[in-house]
């Protein structure tokens, strides 16, 4: 346990500093600077107000302390049941990159049953509900969570050393990455091209819109990078394209004037 004691603060302290950046920038570009400008591209046109931000903020600090420790104890206590490794060079440099993409489509298929476990109506009510408070999301909803679910949420950490050689630096460059996505899929604002529903290959991939959408309405949209398998289960919005449609009718009439 010494190992896991050393680790938890620099994990604490890498974590919440990672996520506060992140989202600190989305607000301050977002909710500051571009509101006016981009005020066409935001999907719900209400603002959230002060309280719910105080409540996500409070609520994102304990989740994003959850992931600490898990990866604290992924990286010490844990690693014998891993496949980690900690020499870089024990593998080559394509297989390191490699991985993080790998990982991605873990993390997408890991997060989508498990949103689709938490959408149960016994586990919605007691743990997920907290999340789906925010019915306008922002960019500080992103780990806004029970704690329960925060210990599923990263739980993607030792599931992923688990199933593949993983080296640490990769896992932080995935979580890095997660991070970033989750914040703009809670951003409330699209800046996907308006047209993406169109494209052969972009269509597959998930966008703040489909993400509001589920905040919004509580049913549908349950995948996280992608829309691969909303699409196969059948559980993405029929109203997802007409929706990405009405954003591209609202830039033409903003470029217009």
């Amino acid at each position: 346990m010494d190992a896991f004691f050393d680790r938890l603060p620099h994990a604490l302290l890498r974590i919440n500093s990672r996520y506060f950046i992140v989202a600190g920038i989305a607000f301050i570009l977002f909710y500051v600077i571009l509101k006016n400008v981009l005020r066409h591209r935001k999907i719900q046109q209400k603002w959230p107000n002060r309280s719910e931000y105080f409540r996500e903020i409070f609520t994102s600090l304990i989740s994003m302390s959850i992931f600490g420790v898990m990866a604290s104890l992924t990286f010490s206590v844990l690693t014998p049941f891993t496949q980690l490794y900690f020499d870089i060079t024990e593998r080559s440099n394509l297989y390191f990159w490699s991985s993080i993409i790998v990982m991605v489509f873990i993390h997408d298929t890991y997060f989508y049953w498990t949103h689709r476990f938490m959408h149960l109506p016994f586990i919605y009510r007691r743990v997920h509900l907290t999340h789906h408070r925010s019915t306008n999301p922002s960019h500080w909803t992103a780990y806004s969570f029970h704690p329960l679910e925060a210990v599923i949420e990263a739980g993607i950490i030792f599931v992923i050393a688990v199933l593949i050689p993983a080296h640490p630096l990769a896992i932080i460059i995935f979580f890095l990455f997660q991070i970033i996505y989750n914040v703009y899929g809670h951003l409330g604002f699209e800046i996907m091209p308006k047209t993406i529903y169109k494209w052969p290959i972009l269509r597959w991939i998930n966008t703040s819109i489909a993400h509001n959408q589920h905040h919004h309405h509580f049913t549908g949209n349950y995948g996280l990078y992608f829309l691969f398998w909303d699409r196969i289960m059948g559980t993405l919005r029929d109203d997802y394209e007409t929706t990405f449609k009405a954003l591209e009718d609202v830039d033409k009439n903003a470029y217009s004037k």
